[in-house]
């Protein structure tokens, strides 16, 4: 069975985690709702190219989480509360790696940087200037955690700006994986500085309606975080 992305991202995990994650991508692609009964352990271990037990400690996993539910007689069921579920489920199997930061920062700098036209011509003057409050938050931060969700709350707020809802409810969805990405590093106060001059600058940049600058900067500020990545050892292939 040809690996798909997701289980191409935890490839070096157990069998059993892995195996979740196809799980959790059929559910998607058949997309099943709440109450709707998954398939049979057997058919799962058949679709998934895992064991039965494998298969049944896969769906024990995805079951901690809340996703699923046992019912007599019938089967595992999909439960309420899917979306934190599979947003949990992720954030905790996600490593930071470099290519999956890669990733992660390749789907951010797609929407934060083509959001910018729209808030070059849309946003006020207020809203722009809104975004200095935000981002002051963040060298004032009393602990790592805070201090990335401060950097989150800015680029949520930017992401606001785009005026799509759909938009800032994916990018919320994925908050727990981008959090993570924005922890690395932040134990080191001058980071904390170089976060919120980067920041400044890519307001300054909208402060100023130059669009070409705000995509600029907005890059560049994304593979910020690179740089304290360890490097992924060389492939026997190379």
């Amino acid at each position: 069975m040809r690996e798909n992305a997701a289980a191409r991202r935890i490839s070096g995990r157990s069998a059993v985690d892995t195996t979740a994650v196809r799980i959790l991508d059929l559910i998607r692609a058949r997309q099943l709702n709440v109450g709707d009964v998954l398939p049979t352990e057997r058919k799962l271990s058949e679709l998934t190219g895992a064991s039965r037990n494998t298969v049944r400690e896969a769906l024990r996993t995805i079951r901690t989480y809340g996703l699923i539910e046992p019912k007599p007689r019938v089967g595992a069921v999909l439960a309420d509360g899917r979306s934190i579920a599979i947003q949990n489920f992720f954030a905790a199997h996600m490593d930071v790696s470099r290519s999956s930061f890669a990733d992660i920062q390749g789907y951010r700098r797609i929407i934060e940087v083509g959001i910018g036209d729209h808030i070059v011509l849309h946003a006020s003057n207020e809203q722009i200037e809104a975004l200095d409050e935000i981002n002051a938050r963040i060298v004032t931060s009393r602990s790592i955690e805070e201090a990335a969700e401060n950097d989150f709350n800015f680029h949520m707020a930017l992401i606001r700006l785009a005026d799509n809802r759909m938009l800032a409810d994916m990018y919320s969805f994925l908050s727990p994986v981008i959090l993570r990405i924005m922890t690395i590093g932040k134990e080191r106060r001058p980071v904390l500085a170089d976060t919120k001059a980067a920041h400044g600058q890519i307001v300054a940049a909208l402060r100023a309606r130059d669009r070409l600058a705000y995509a600029y900067l907005m890059s560049r500020h994304l593979d910020f975080a690179l740089r304290f990545l360890p490097e992924e050892p060389a492939s026997d292939s190379e």
